[in-house]
């Protein structure tokens, strides 16, 4: 029984691939089906379009509002380490104009 299942779908995939059309006998549209179909598409392209553009408009507002919100607490912490005279903004940087060489001496075993 299982070879006669085999042999009924090899019969039908070899009868497709020769008529190349479904077995339920439905014949290609006219091209004036074709075209209908086409334009019926249209609407449907154009709504899939504003929904794409509308669901990016909200990812892009959550991701300006979320970029925002970092930038104002980085400025937060900013001012509050100016306030409190940890940080200046600038590198304060000291000249040194006289350096002294302090020369260490030590005691090797077998040496000098």
């Amino acid at each position: 029984m299982n070879d006669d299942h085999r042999k009924i779908i090899i019969s039908r995939i070899i009868d497709y691939k020769q008529t190349e059309s479904p077995q339920n006998g439905s014949a290609p549209g006219s091209p004036f089906q074709r075209w209908l179909f086409y334009l019926a598409l249209i609407p449907i392209f154009i709504g899939i379009l504003f929904m794409g553009m509308f669901f990016f408009s909200i990812f892009l507002a959550l991701f300006v509002i979320v970029a925002a919100g970092i930038g104002i607490r980085f400025w937060w912490l900013r001012r509050k380490l100016q306030k409190s005279g940890r940080f200046d903004g600038e590198e304060k940087y000291v000249e040194i104009e006289d350096a002294e060489i302090i020369e260490t001496k030590t005691n090797k075993p077998g040496g000098k």
